[in-house]
């Protein structure tokens, strides 16, 4: 992998959606496998592995779910990470080619979201995690997290990838020993390991939702590739955001199937894990608490960051944004107030509210995702004019009709087949007996659609512009940098 010059800007991260400038790519390739997977080896995802167990599947197809589910999910979400070296851009502001200057605001919106529904479980577990452990009340640790995470985020790019190498290393250790325990150490229910109990409903709404889990990873990825060098290639960024990701996600959600079964009706995410830590040795899940605290601390500082982001890509569609760090401590401190305020609110049954908002997760980024990568890797090739992404009159238009069309139709055609628990079960649904196979209707209508309308694009015409404006693009990312 080529190297390149550290940023000049020291201490806090300045840039936000604007283009990195090539002599400010920095970093190694490999530091992106220890980042996603300790972004997903934290107990939020934990709970993402109870569906099947919690809805009467047995454990041997739960756990085929979870890595099935793993498998396909995470394939989106670490394409996606290959656009950052090559684009120098966060990920949704990536969405302007498909959708529009304007046109972008559908997506970013349920991106903004995300970010702030995520930080409220993440809160949550940890307040509950610290509460447990050393006491003090739940909301006075839900405030905490919220402000930790917040100087994190404010810190931003290098101090979150090196706070997720050393949690990386940390939770192998810790979780190491904690896994061995739980395999060894508990008893699980009869049955538990007989193909022959195969029923489809429960294992296709685990792995419904293991792959929303993984594929809701997709709007994050190019923030933390974008400062890389140009030169590492698609395939290294793929396979290190795709390994990474795919282990620690696999990894907590077998362990929540695992825990889910032993505990049976009686589990509980907090309490369940300081049983089994305790099961292995005394106070032992006190320590795998206190460090799980450490894992949320640290993803709700990307979502944090990510968040930050997404609403500064929102207001510069209304009116151009100078990237300083006035506008991000802005946009960081509207998004914690956001999370610390849902969190502060939030009341009890985390469990299902937690499985219902990762399936409306899967349900409005699978179009997202699959216009996103129709684009970049068929449709364009990777080539964009950058400059005009921030060009309000540019060539990519106010309104991306081709996206819009697409993603709303990929929407459409996936309502009969969603399953939300109790909240709504579409017709096609019902006849497969509650099973969501949602997924395989939204993205291959949705990337194919796109496809179809978009063959009239001039991808020649706009590479040509782009390497017009290299020059132009590189010396406006340095005059706009704060001294």
């Amino acid at each position: 992998m080529g190297t390149s010059a550290e940023p000049k800007v020291s201490g806090l991260e300045v840039r936000s959606i604007d283009y990195v400038p090539l002599d400010e790519r920095h970093g190694k390739l490999g530091h992106l496998g220890p980042l996603w997977f300790m972004s997903n080896a934290q107990i939020a995802t934990l709970a993402v592995g109870l569906i099947s167990i919690t809805s009467g599947g047995n454990l041997i197809w739960s756990l085929l779910a979870i890595v099935s589910g793993t498998v396909i999910g995470t394939f989106f979400m670490a394409f996606h990470s290959a656009q950052g070296p090559q684009l120098g851009l966060p990920q949704m502001i990536q969405s302007r080619p498909q959708f529009g200057y304007v046109g972008a605001l559908l997506v970013w919106l349920f991106a903004y979201v995300q970010y702030a529904g995520f930080n409220v479980f993440n809160s949550i577990l940890a307040a509950d995690s610290l509460h447990t452990t050393l006491h003090g009340g739940v909301k006075l640790w839900v405030i905490v997290v919220t402000v930790v995470a917040l100087v994190i985020a404010l810190v931003g790019y290098d101090v979150i990838h090196k706070a997720e190498r050393f949690l990386t290393y940390t939770f192998l250790l810790i979780f190491g020993v904690f896994t061995v325990g739980v395999l060894v150490t508990l008893h699980y229910p009869a049955g538990s390991f007989d193909l022959g109990a195969f029923r489809l409903t429960p294992f296709l709404a685990q792995f419904g939702v293991v792959a929303g889990y993984q594929i809701s990873w997709a709007i994050y990825v190019s923030d933390y590739s974008r400062y890389l060098p140009p030169d590492v290639t698609v395939r290294k960024t793929f396979y290190w955001t795709y390994f990474g990701s795919a282990l620690g996600g696999t990894w907590l959600m077998v362990l929540g199937s695992l825990l889910a079964a032993w505990a049976g009706k009686d589990f509980d995410t907090i309490r369940s894990i300081n049983a089994a830590g305790d099961e292995v040795f005394d106070g032992f899940g006190a320590v795998v608490l206190l460090f799980a605290a450490l894992g949320l601390v640290s993803v709700t500082a990307l979502n944090m960051y990510g968040g930050s982001l997404t609403l500064i890509s929102g207001i510069d569609s209304f009116k151009r944004v100078r990237p300083t760090l006035a506008v991000r401590l802005l946009t960081l401190g509207l998004t914690a107030a956001l999370s610390l305020v849902g969190a502060l609110a939030a009341t009890a049954n985390f469990l299902q509210n937690f499985n219902d908002f990762l399936l409306l997760v899967l349900y409005l980024f699978i179009p997202w995702t699959a216009v996103n990568l129709m684009d970049y890797y068929v449709v364009r090739r990777g080539h964009y004019a950058i400059a005009e992404i921030f060009n309000p009159h540019g060539i990519y238009g106010r309104w991306g009709w081709h996206g819009i069309i697409s993603y709303l139709v990929g929407f459409v055609v996936m309502i009969p087949f969603f399953s939300v628990g109790t909240l709504f079960v579409g017709p096609a649904a019902k006849a497969l007996g509650g099973a969501d196979i949602s997924l395989f209707i939204g993205l291959p209508v949705s990337a194919v659609l796109y496809w179809w309308l978009t063959r009239s694009i001039d991808v020649d015409a706009e590479t040509r512009l782009a390497q017009a404006e290299a020059a132009a693009l590189e010396q406006a990312a340095h005059e706009h940098r704060e001294p």
